[in-house]
């Protein structure tokens, strides 16, 4: 008898896993075209969309004033001299007329990779180059603009301090990583400690101008809806008739939406989809 009732509990619960398998499925099933149907609902809506990017350089760059000690790279870039031209003769040690597209890739990867805490393994890997050269360029680096490595040294060594990192706008990021006993956790927080306060700010000027255009589409009176925001873009659905006005709006209202000593350079895009076609 105790083994007949052990079966038939056994089959009540493969019943009921079994109907709850087949429900999770069809919830599913429900929900998929659902949500395709909403996307395609939204991206036949746009009567117009013009995507606006901050360029990220723009927004990199825009913490180098903290960072950077020497004013020349800032100069430069509010100048709109190409950052990434610049540092690539400040490297080779040639004239910026004289820099080749191979040259501005790698002082390109230096400039994003180094005050992220790359490696010159990483490096190699991403310029397929060997490492030694990769710690070449570097050292290099680190020699021509002293005040990135203190940047660097002073911001991991606070964060080891204090046990959090804060953007330039003071939004604070707890890293409990730097004080793990496994290494390779410790340096993983590290990481964490040099990439926060950088695109960190970026992400809080991409919020603080989004209220910004919010507002001035609303006190302009304007049938233009600002309707998502990606990563460092906005994408406005904008009536036709509204298009030379919104861009221009737009572009001044994000161009100066938080002064931090570097310009912020805002590129406006127009197209009939998401992705400009």
């Amino acid at each position: 008898k105790s083994i007949l009732c052990g079966i038939f509990q056994l089959i009540v619960v493969m019943v009921i896993m079994l109907v709850l398998r087949w429900s999770l499925a069809l919830v599913v099933i429900l929900v998929a075209p659902l949500s395709l149907l909403l996307a395609i609902k939204i991206r036949k809506k746009s009567k117009k969309l013009y995507r606006q990017r901050v360029e990220i350089q723009g927004d990199v760059s825009g913490y180098a004033e903290e960072m950077f000690t020497n004013m020349k790279v800032i100069k430069a870039f509010n100048d709109g001299m190409d950052i990434h031209s610049k540092t690539a003769s400040d490297i080779f040690k040639v004239d910026q007329t004289l820099v080749t597209k191979d040259m501005r890739r790698i002082a390109k990867a230096v400039n994003f990779g180094i005050i992220y805490g790359i490696s010159s393994f990483g490096l190699a890997q991403n310029l397929n180059i060997r490492p030694k050269e990769a710690k070449e360029f570097i050292d290099t680096y680190l020699y021509t603009y002293p005040g990135i490595k203190d940047y660097m040294d002073n911001i991991v060594k606070t964060a080891k301090e204090q046990g959090y990192v804060h953007t330039l706008f003071n939004r604070k990021r707890n890293i409990p990583e730097l004080s793990n006993t496994v290494y390779t956790i410790r340096q993983s927080g590290e990481r964490i400690a040099l990439n926060t306060p950088i695109q960190g700010t970026s992400a809080d000027i991409i919020k603080l101008a989004m209220v910004k255009v919010f507002n001035a589409l609303k006190e302009n009176n304007l049938k233009s809806k600002m309707i998502l925001q990606v990563h460092d873009e906005l994408i406005i659905d904008c009536p036709q008739e509204e298009l030379e006005i919104v861009k221009n709006l737009v572009k001044k209202t994000m161009e100066t939406a938080v002064d931090i000593g570097v310009k912020l350079d805002v590129d406006v895009e127009v197209g009939k989809t998401w992705d400009l076609k």
